[in-house]
């Protein structure tokens, strides 16, 4: 599945989590899938627990990680070394 077709499984909705990222209007966040993966949960674990999550669905998390991270701007700190 393209990466476009991933993107369309996020939807937002403002009655569910004050409008934040959901899977398929579903209420699992987005943040969620994304904090169990981080966790070192796996993806069959993830979907055991959550029966009408599809393989799909996670990957839509990644990649809408992906799309947020990618148009981040970092601007280095500049700091005096102390003498």
């Amino acid at each position: 599945m393209d990466e476009q077709k991933l993107l369309e499984r996020i939807t937002v909705n403002p009655a569910i989590f004050g409008g934040k990222p959901i899977i398929r209007g579903r209420r699992l966040a987005v943040e969620h899938v994304l904090g169990m993966l981080a966790a070192g949960d796996k993806a069959e674990e993830i979907l055991a627990a959550y029966p009408w999550l599809e393989a799909d669905d996670i990957r839509a998390c990644l990649a809408y990680a992906h799309r947020l991270v990618s148009h981040e701007r970092v601007e280095p700190a500049i700091t005096e070394k102390a003498a």
